[in-house]
């Protein structure tokens, strides 16, 4: 099993979860968040002064998909959180050695 863990922008993530569960991946976790990349933060300057904002805001996914799914999760993602701009996000993949459900009885 896979973890695809993915920080994408805000306004994109509504088209990831639909093509997700288009593409039959219907598990997900999702968490707002807030850091910085490459991006660096956003400067701006107003009438008076240059303000720089260090901290952009994000949303995490984290899908956890048979090994099977990966490459197909990962497209999806890329696919459609793209705006071709710097800050459209970073997508990681971890192995994952073990997976129970919380209600699962134990095998005796």
């Amino acid at each position: 099993m896979k973890m695809i863990i993915a920080v994408i922008r805000p306004e994109k993530v509504q088209n990831v979860k639909d093509a997700l569960k288009e593409a039959g991946i219907r598990g997900l976790t999702i968490t707002p968040v807030r850091g910085r990349g490459s991006q660096g933060g956003l400067c701006f300057t107003t009438r008076t002064e240059k303000v720089c904002i260090d901290e952009i805001e994000k949303v995490k996914l984290e899908i956890v998909v048979d090994d099977d799914k990966k490459q197909t999760a990962v497209d999806t993602v890329r696919e459609y959180a793209a705006t071709g701009t710097i800050g459209d996000g970073r997508i990681f993949v971890v192995n994952i050695e073990e997976s129970y459900k919380v209600n699962d009885e134990p095998n005796l």
